[in-house]
């Protein structure tokens, strides 16, 4: 039974060259480093643009004081330790401070800055009571870190005392380990068992996971998604807009295509958040809405459900329309309910990288 080593320590990884690690140690002292064998693997070492290398290598681009460590100020939405409740509907509850591997783009990079060790699981017990007294909570989101770095009798546990809440419909689970290390899932018997007790006809777990390249959905990596999916888990998709990785239509568009065909709902695209050493991953707003658009025209109807939205502070807010003199914006979610489905006309900024980057809007209205 083959299981991937992990590697913590960018020295060790083969591919680079020795000149390569010593100029990434310094990258590597301020943003850890996390990988293991199969997904090096998916790296074409003699290409240096290649998109596996650029999602989870270091890069001194890294280094660049440009953003935020918490740039959609998370931290405003906590109501119990590690839980946040921004929209009225949905508990976001941060069940582990570890992953199977460090995206270099991640918005949560502060939970593990420098952490290299296993990560611990959280008590939520404060959490569960807080949605317990909570009865229009009736979406659960699992994330971290990665809910399935947990072990899986720990993620049971967790699974169970929420199905316990009777105001609890879904249960979310957002993961990158199909991607990363398809193998913890091949590799449990139990898992899929689990899945199957707990996702029920009328109340479905859904697992989020993020492919953010063609290149990672490989056999194993459909062959671990299908595995849940025939346990009951309803899978759904999402991903930032990457230069260098998938800022092109037809890569957006072979991703999207690669999901719908796997049985992957594309869910979310975000707009790249302004995070701390994330400037060389971000796309202007406006360029990314019509590399989505093009991508939109290779794709059936099924492969292009994904609607790109910024998680902003004040919630998600979708990129619905570009013309010639105006970015059309729009809430789709918002903390504050009085905002959902407000409709936003804005002068056109083709270097705006963020809903902040806009001046007041040319005209709002609601949305019925």
């Amino acid at each position: 039974m083959y299981s991937p080593k992990y590697i913590t320590d960018i020295a060790e990884v083969p591919g680079l060259s020795e000149s390569e690690k010593k100029s990434l140690a310094a990258v590597q002292e301020k943003f850890a480093f996390r990988s293991n064998e199969y997904y090096l693997s998916l790296i074409d070492w003699d290409d240096p643009k290649d998109p596996i290398r650029k999602l989870v290598i270091p890069d001194p681009a890294e280094l660049d004081e440009w953003g935020r460590l918490d740039a959609s100020e998370e931290a405003r939405y906590v109501v119990a330790p590690g839980m946040e409740h921004k929209y009225e509907q949905t508990a976001l509850v941060l069940v582990s401070d570890m992953c199977a591997g460090f995206c270099r783009y991640c918005f949560r990079k502060r939970l593990f800055m420098n952490k290299t060790e296993r990560g611990v699981a959280r008590d939520i017990d404060a959490d569960l009571r807080y949605i317990s007294l909570h009865p229009e909570i009736t979406n659960v989101l699992l994330s971290g870190g990665d809910p399935l770095f947990l072990s899986t009798d720990r993620l049971e546990k967790i699974i169970s005392r929420i199905r316990e809440i009777k105001n609890v419909e879904i249960i979310r689970i957002g993961t990158k380990v199909p991607a990363y290390n398809p193998y913890r899932i091949l590799n449990d018997r139990k898992l899929p068992g689990i899945i199957g007790r707990y996702s029920t006809c009328e109340k479905k777990i859904y697992i989020v996971t993020q492919f953010n390249h063609p290149k990672e959905l490989t056999w194993q990596a459909v062959k671990a998604v299908n595995t849940l999916q025939e346990a009951g888990a309803v899978f759904a998709n999402q991903t930032p807009v990457l230069h260098g990785v998938n800022d092109d239509p037809e890569t957006m568009a072979e991703l999207s295509r690669k999901l719908s065909f796997t049985g992957i709902t594309p869910y979310y695209v975000f707009q790249c958040r302004p995070t701390l050493g994330n400037r060389h991953f971000v796309v202007p707003v406006e360029e990314a809405y019509f590399i989505l658009e093009q991508a939109k025209m290779r794709c059936s109807g099924l492969a292009k459900r994904f609607t790109f939205v910024m998680s902003h502070v004040c919630g998600k807010i979708a990129v619905v329309g570009v013309d010639e003199e105006r970015t059309y914006l729009k809430y789709h979610q918002s903390a504050r309910w009085e905002d959902i489905g407000k409709f936003m006309s804005f002068k056109r900024n083709q270097n705006a990288l963020w809903f902040d980057d806009y001046k007041i809007p040319v005209s709002e209205k609601r949305v019925l």
